[in-house]
């Protein structure tokens, strides 16, 4: 791995959950390499540590012990604002249950983290349209979520996750829900993205219809990584 082109870096890191009058170990002494624009999955049973890996990557969590660097800035001792910050400007979420805002179109869902970074109009209303159409809904702009299928609402989660262009897009179980059309459907998608953008992706999943695409698989059990897996030809690609 080529650590001056890292986006993550996990150096012997811990993370403890206060449970009673003692401590759950979610993660054991984790050291991760992840380079620019790899397409990688963390695998493995429920309460195997990835979600709780994923969340530490994305500043949603911090680590209880070990160094953790992500987009070449060090996350230890940083504030809850200054871990925001960087979300904002430089990372995308893709969760399984959507998180649209439900009075919103899908024009104005996706708008929001530009809004938020604020962007001007003139480029929001640019970078909205080219997410919205990455993602096939160029004619569903106007609709709220609630007038879409649950296929629809994960590709307006995708565009809002992509529209600012960022370095690095975590997706927790972004299949979860669906059906393995539509599933393949918002995988091809993320694939092309990658692609093109270079931008990176890391997946927390145990959906085989996922693993299919991965470029890279690390599996975790008892919140170890027992085997890092690099797939030089995935199954649908």
């Amino acid at each position: 791995m080529n650590i001056k082109n890292s986006v993550i870096k996990f150096n012997n890191v811990t993370k403890r959950f206060p449970v009673g009058g003692d401590y759950f170990i979610a993660l054991k002494n984790i050291d991760l390499l992840l380079n620019k624009g790899e397409f990688t999955g963390l695998v493995g049973p429920s309460g195997s540590g990835k979600t709780t890996l994923l969340n530490i990557i994305g500043g949603l969590d911090s680590a209880s012990d070990g160094n953790v660097s992500v987009l070449g800035q060090s996350l230890e001792n940083t504030s809850h604002n200054e871990r925001a910050k960087v979300r904002r400007k430089n990372m995308g979420f893709i969760f399984q249950s959507y998180n649209l805002l439900p009075v919103y179109s899908v024009f104005e869902n996706v708008e929001l983290p530009l809004i938020l970074n604020k962007i001007d109009s003139t480029q929001r209303l640019k970078k909205v349209n080219q997410a919205i159409e990455w993602v096939g809904l160029s004619d569903k702009r106007d609709s709220r979520p609630s007038m879409l299928s649950g296929g629809e609402c994960q590709r307006t989660a995708i565009a809002r996750a992509i529209v600012h262009q960022p370095a690095l897009v975590m997706a927790d179980e972004p299949t979860a829900n669906l059906d393995a059309e539509n599933s393949h459907h918002i995988m091809k998608i993320l694939t092309n993205l990658n692609r093109e953008l270079s931008t990176s992706f890391v997946f927390a999943t145990h959906d085989e219809k996922i693993m299919g695409y991965l470029k890279r698989i690390i599996h975790l059990e008892d919140g170890q990584i027992k085997k890092d897996q690099l797939i030089k030809n995935p199954k649908f690609s």
